[in-house]
């Protein structure tokens, strides 16, 4: 699912498994749910993998080579080449970056 009310940005060789969300939007405020709160731009960065069932909720940058695992819910930014999970999700360990010869 992706829902964009302002801009979802996706880089190039991305992997994006089945049941993921990426949402820019709380479509709703908590106090007054009739004023949605802004809507926030979400940039995915060149060879992010996105695991099964994760979620990327708004104003968050994914760096390049980074790694979402499966169910966990992204709620700041992630650097690059690094593997975030859990709800909210939290660096678990630095990545290699892949060099092609």
């Amino acid at each position: 699912i992706i829902s964009a009310r302002n801009s979802i940005t996706i880089g190039k060789n991305c992997q994006i498994a089945n049941h993921v969300i990426i949402m820019d939007d709380d479509f709703h405020g908590l106090e007054n749910r009739d004023i949605p709160p802004p809507a926030e731009p979400i940039r995915i960065g060149d060879d992010v993998w996105l695991a099964s069932r994760c979620t990327i909720l708004k104003g968050v940058q994914i760096g390049q080579g980074a790694v979402v695992a499966a169910g966990a819910v992204v709620t700041r930014d992630v650097p690059p080449y690094t593997l975030v999970g859990g709800v909210p999700a939290r660096v678990i360990r630095t990545l290699t970056p892949h060099v092609v010869a």
